[in-house]
């Protein structure tokens, strides 16, 4: 195996487009999974897979073998969720191969481990671990990094709305992170945690005159990004899907599942939430359309004397996520990153650089960006 990218993953709908968007940039890569048929099925699907140089590798889920995986590639696209369950191998393996990490998580708990477990370790090697480089979070990053491009700018205000369906990985990664772990917004450049009681918030949507459904959404990627950066103290991030009955049922789904939980030990947790996933979500959603499914990132950045809204309207969440990781993956191959260590995909890509990616695939139009002295 001498390809420079590995999709790991690659039977899953994420997964699937980053193969798709590597074969547009002409990058050889690995697609592998646990079962080589279901990769081999997924690819299948793919437009234009004959023209793509790939081949496709079965391994189990282990530090040796994925080791082994790794031990030729450059870069890693890990889409094999819930990733504070899965993804220290996958990290522990980049390590000992000197291979830079991607993945397409929104559990903070995983971030929160990969700044403070492998952060350091990653940047000594010169490697980039860049957990969450995904629509649901780097998009709005893009829209907050634009904002703070005026000084003065310390507070964010963060909301994600999209329509469509989470796939079948995400709903039980949605699961799993919100009956397990903490969810945390940033205040003073300290991580505060949101009640658990919170319930679903309305909120004001940009550009339309009904209010919007969304929840803390796990506390997401921005406040654990943002942490170290001199310029942010506060943050606090609300993300949700357009579908009204799916959002208000959702702290339902939830709170019945701690409650069956409750007395479970931790590894009965997991099929147990991994059993209410299934029943929740159990089938691949169709392939997206960019007239239905849309997507919404809206910033607003706030300081004493200053203010800043940006609002990124785009479509097609999940091929935002697949563009992103290709296009991070072949700027690797080329260049090192901006940022060795943990990094945002903006902290290691550049946010003028990705927003320029997904304009020219035509995903998210110009940026409306007003600012108020």
């Amino acid at each position: 195996m001498t390809k420079p990218v590995v999709v790991y993953g690659a039977s899953g709908y994420t997964g699937r487009l980053i193969c798709e968007y590597l074969r547009e940039y002409n990058v050889p890569f690995v697609a592998a999974g646990r079962d080589k048929d279901r990769v081999q099925q997924a690819l299948d699907l793919i437009p234009g897979i004959g023209t793509a140089d790939y081949e496709i590798v079965e391994v189990t889920h282990d530090v040796a073998a994925l080791t082994d995986l790794l031990a030729e590639a450059s870069v890693v696209c890990n889409t094999v969720g819930p990733f504070s369950e899965y993804g220290s191998e996958v990290v522990e393996a980049c390590l000992a191969t000197g291979c830079h990490y991607l993945d397409t998580t929104g559990e903070q708990d995983w971030l929160i481990t990969c700044d403070e477990t492998y952060g350091a370790r990653m940047a000594e090697a010169g490697l980039l671990l860049s957990p969450g480089l995904a629509q649901m979070y780097t998009t709005g990053e893009i829209a907050a990094q634009l904002c703070l491009e005026e000084p003065g700018l310390d507070t964010l205000d963060i909301l994600v709305i999209w329509k469509g369906l989470p796939t079948v990985a995400s709903t039980r990664t949605i699961l799993v992170n919100a009956a397990l772990a903490k969810a945390n917004y940033l205040e003073q450049n300290e991580y505060q945690e949101w009640p658990a009681d919170a319930g679903v918030y309305s909120v004001a949507v940009p550009g339309q005159h009904e209010l919007g459904l969304a929840l803390p959404w796990g506390g997401t990627s921005h406040p654990v990004w943002f942490r170290r950066d001199p310029r942010v103290a506060n943050v606090k991030v609300l993300g949700g899907v357009a579908d009204r009955a799916l959002m208000q049922g959702v702290p339902q789904i939830v709170a019945a599942a701690m409650e069956q939980i409750k007395d479970l030990s931790e590894e009965d947790q997991h099929r147990a939430l991994a059993e209410t996933a299934a029943a929740v979500m159990n089938e691949m959603p169709p392939r997206e359309n960019p007239r239905i499914n849309t997507s919404l990132d809206s910033v607003h950045a706030s300081g004493p004397l200053g203010r800043a809204h940006c609002v990124i309207y785009g479509n097609c969440n999940y091929k935002q996520t697949g563009l992103m990781q290709a296009y991070a993956a072949y700027s690797l191959l080329q260049q090192p990153p901006r940022r060795a260590g943990f990094a945002s995909g903006c902290q290691a890509f550049g946010h003028r650089e990705l927003l320029g990616v997904l304009r020219s695939f035509g995903l998210v139009m110009e940026p409306v960006l007003t600012r108020r002295h």
